[in-house]
């Protein structure tokens, strides 16, 4: 992600209630669980975007313990 994407997720994230943040996370849970599936068997071919959801995960707890 570009630093202007970074700074637009982080943005829209901050518009977003609790519970709508704690479902966001969930989906980039999912979503990593399913490309490291997909890294075990050999089939990812965007290897790059394990690490991007990762931190996208990191930047929505950050979001979440600002609120909180």
């Amino acid at each position: 992600m570009k630093l202007e994407e970074i700074k637009k997720f982080v943005e829209e994230l901050r518009g977003l209630s609790q519970e709508e943040l704690a479902k966001k996370e969930n989906e980039l849970k999912k979503e990593l669980f399913e490309l490291r599936f997909q890294a075990a068997a050999g089939q990812l071919d965007q290897t790059a975007r394990l690490n991007e959801v990762k931190k996208q995960i990191a930047r929505v707890k950050t979001v979440q313990s600002e609120i909180k």
